[in-house]
């Protein structure tokens, strides 16, 4: 298996892709359009964010979308897991911590010394989160009224 940078077509299939990740990631509440995801992450992309691909040979396997943020009350600089998945014929195999594992380092490459994520609670990825050293430092709360 190798992880690294999409290339044109790569990017595309993954763009194609997000809006399954996107509402299996938020438990089905997301389900949104592929011009919404596009609206979503291009700016991103502009801003810097980057995708890491995990493939072995020709077969897409999965993906992490990563990149930087600035802290509203600190403004510190910090690492920021946008998406991570993978395609279900491949999960339960490690692709998603050696995913994970590599993103961080790439985020330590790129200068940040803390990253962090955002998570619907009940996603089965917070078991594998917890595994990596990740520990709540916020919680959202919400209630139906």
């Amino acid at each position: 298996m190798e992880i690294r940078k999409p290339n044109e077509s790569e990017y595309k299939k993954v763009l194609s892709l997000s809006p399954q990740a996107l509402f299996e990631g938020t438990l089905g509440e997301a389900k949104l359009s592929d011009e919404k995801v596009k609206q979503l992450i291009e700016p991103l992309m502009q801003k810097g964010s980057y995708y890491l691909i995990a493939t072995e040979g020709d077969n897409l396997m999965g993906w992490i979308l990563i990149g930087t943020r600035k802290d509203q009350f600190t403004e510190k600089i910090y690492g920021f897991i946008y998406e991570l998945f993978v395609l279900e014929e491949f999960r339960g195999n490690g692709i998603a911590k050696q995913l994970m594992e590599t993103g961080i380092e790439h985020l330590k490459q790129d200068g940040c010394s803390e990253v962090r994520l955002r998570v619907y609670a009940g996603n089965q990825a917070i078991k594998l989160y917890e595994k990596l050293g990740f520990k709540n430092r916020t919680i959202t709360m919400s209630m139906h009224i």
